[in-house]
C-alpha cells in the first residue's frame, strides 16, 4: 500500500508530464511503469481519466485533426501512428469508422497533393508506387493521377 503524499507525489508527477503534451495511457505507462508501484499507477491514472486529463478518444481526435492540418497522409499511415502511441485497435477503428467520409476526403486531398509535389521530379509509374507504400487506396491513387494526366 502507499500514502496519501506518495500518491499526491505520484499524481504530480503523471499530471506534469501529460500537461507538457497530451499523452495516451499506454504512454503513461511506459513512461512510469518502472518507476512506481504498479498499484499506485493505477490509481494514479484512474484518478486522471476520472478528471479527463486521460482520455485515449480525445486524444485520437486530436491527434488525427493536427494529422489532417500539416500533414500528407494515408488512413492506413494514420492507424499506424495511433496504434504506435498504444491505443486499442478498436478505439481506432472505431474512430475510423465514424469519420470514414471526412478521412476518405483528406487522404485523397493528401494523395492529390503528394502527385502534384512529386510530378516534377518523377515518373507517373513511381509516383503511383510511391502512394501505394505509403498505404493509399487505388481508388485515391487513381483519382489523383487523372489529376496529373
Amino acid at each position: 500500500m502507499y500514502t496519501v503524499e506518495e500518491f499526491d507525489e505520484a499524481k504530480t508527477k503523471v499530471l506534469k508530464y501529460i500537461l507538457y503534451k497530451k499523452r495516451t495511457e499506454n504512454e503513461v505507462r511506459t513512461k512510469f511503469g518502472k518507476i512506481m508501484q504498479e498499484e499506485l499507477l493505477d490509481d494514479v491514472i484512474e484518478y486522471l481519466k476520472d478528471a479527463g486529463y486521460i482520455n485515449d478518444n480525445e486524444y485520437i481526435k486530436k491527434t488525427v485533426n493536427q494529422f489532417c492540418i500539416l500533414k500528407n497522409l494515408s488512413i492506413r499511415e494514420i492507424r499506424y501512428k495511433l496504434l504506435s502511441k498504444g491505443i486499442s485497435k478498436d478505439k481506432i477503428e472505431e474512430y475510423i469508422s465514424e469519420n470514414y467520409e471526412e478521412l476518405k476526403e483528406y487522404e485523397q486531398k493528401s494523395a492529390n497533393n503528394i502527385v502534384y509535389k512529386k510530378s516534377t521530379s518523377m515518373e507517373a509509374d513511381e509516383i503511383k508506387q510511391y502512394l501505394l507504400k505509403k498505404g493509399y487506396s487505388l481508388e485515391s491513387v487513381n483519382k489523383a493521377m487523372e489529376e496529373i494526366e
